[in-house]
């Protein structure tokens, strides 16, 4: 692909990313501005995106607009509660006739409404194309990281874990309930592991501590649990070949898929690269599946002349190839609604949670989403990916919006009930000061979590290994 292509190609992929946040934007203002217009409310400007309009058009006296800051959208409805301050210029809710709390509620709800909606027909479109499964089935432990917590713990290569704190698991990776979500939303300072384990005639229960990556740098997120496993991979794939070391000169090549070394199969990576190593000097036979083709392949290790002090090398590195399980699966809208929620819920109570290491930095604002999007505009099966994650992301978007909550929408169904408790509206002065605060508040969260999304793609893979060079 040409300079010129991939500079098209990544133009376009933004672009799609930018208007699949208008249209879920556009769809939960609709909302506001439909309710309100049934329910015959002033209506003063329907703006996608804050701050000054970059274009805006007058239509029957409403203001239609496009925001320079790219943060989500708003109807101005000056018989709601005032927000001017946020929004920007002057209403005239004075001059208005006032309407009732049961109006309020309506409108405040409809934006939720028809973002709900909007992910009910999204998962029904999923319903019928469907979606790649996304699942690693196994529960076997393929690698045991020396030293590491499981390592002491106990845990073996070749382990079936059947429960995590207690709660079965289903798979590696891929659902709330698989082994690996489960430990990086595990709460406490122990995890303890129920495994199945050959030879043995009744479970076992291993208990383990975890250990968090250290960030590289403070406006990065924090690390998220692990113990030192990895599942039973499908393969052992060599993943890249040094130039002019003894595998390139045998002819091994990046992707072949090592089958045995020495006529012996290994379990795992790391098995097969200790075998490696004690082999000192020696040849090593290499059995490789190139494309389906068997090829066997004779390396001698060699001394590298530089740096000093490195034993023998063959010059290559390879790892465990899980296998992912991408089958088109075609989940009912109901299920997908209720696994959004639920997961929604997970999230919620573990940034909360004392006990948990998933905090605030782990969430993901704008700019956090829009790449999450643009990965998955990458990946095969990229619409039904797509149309998967706007069902969960919409579904998120309407219940964030019902907390009760000031400048949310939650908070104006409160108000409004409050309102007809008292019979009297908050006083316009207070409920000012108290939505201004609120939204400096969810301003400076939005601009935290966002140093975070822009933080997590600085500063890594930037360090170079040293080059190793092998005798000619």
């Amino acid at each position: 692909m040409s300079t010129l292509s991939t500079i098209l190609h990544v133009a376009l992929l933004i672009f799609v990313v930018v208007m699949i946040f208008n249209v879920i934007i556009f769809t939960h203002e609709l909302g506001h501005f439909l309710a309100g217009k049934w329910r015959g409310l002033q209506i003063d400007r329907f703006q996608i995106w804050f701050g000054k309009p970059i274009w805006s058009k007058t239509i029957k006296g409403v203001q239609y607009g496009l925001g320079w800051i790219p943060a989500g959208g708003f109807v101005a409805l000056p018989q709601m509660a005032p927000m001017e301050s946020i929004e920007g210029g002057n209403t005239h809710a004075a001059a208005l006739a006032p309407i009732t709390p049961l109006d309020k509620i309506i409108v405040a709800f409809a934006g939720p409404l028809f973002s709900m909606l909007l992910a009910l027909l999204c998962a029904v479109v999923v319903w019928q194309v469907g979606k790649p499964h996304d699942f690693v089935p196994t529960q076997v432990v393929g690698t045991v990281v020396p030293d590491s917590p499981a390592h002491k713990a106990g845990l073996l290569a070749g382990d079936t874990i059947t429960q995590v704190n207690g709660h079965p698991v289903q798979g590696y990776a891929g659902t709330l309930d698989s082994i690996f979500e489960s430990i990086i939303l595990s709460q406490g300072a122990n995890i303890e592991f129920t495994v199945e384990r050959p030879g043995e005639p009744a479970p076992l229960k291993l208990v383990s501590t975890f250990e968090i990556p250290e960030k590289g740098h403070w406006f990065q997120r924090s690390g998220l649990r692990r113990v030192g496993i990895l599942p039973q991979g499908e393969y052992i794939a060599i993943l890249s070949v040094l130039k002019d070391s003894p595998a390139s000169r045998a002819g091994l090549r990046q992707d072949d898929k090592l089958v045995a070394i020495d006529g012996i199969t290994f379990a795992n990576a790391t098995t097969a690269l200790a075998h490696i190593k004690q082999a000192g000097l020696k040849p090593i036979e290499f059995d490789i599946d190139r494309g389906g083709t068997p090829k066997k392949l004779n390396v001698t290790p060699m001394v590298p002349v530089s740096p000093a002090g490195k034993g023998p090398m063959i010059g290559l590195s390879f790892d465990d190839m899980e296998y992912i399980d991408e089958t088109i699966v075609y989940p009912k809208p109901w299920q997908q609604v209720v696994d959004s929620l639920t997961m929604m819920w997970t999230t919620i109570t573990r940034v909360v949670a004392r006990d948990s290491s998933i905090g605030i930095d782990q969430l993901s604002g704008p700019v956090g989403i829009a790449k999450h999007q643009y990965a998955i505009l990458q990946a095969e099966h990229a619409w039904q990916r797509l149309l998967a994650f706007m069902v969960l992301f919409n579904v998120n978007l309407a219940v964030l919006n019902l907390l009760p909550l000031p400048v949310l929408d939650g908070g104006h169904i409160t108000l409004a009930i409050l309102e007809k408790l008292a019979r009297r509206p908050v006083k316009a002065r207070v409920l000012e000061v108290v939505q201004t605060a609120f939204a400096l508040l969810l301003i400076s969260l939005m601009i935290y979590v966002t140093s975070k999304d822009i933080g997590d793609g600085m500063g890594r893979g930037s360090a170079k290994g040293e080059k190793i060079v092998f005798p000619q």
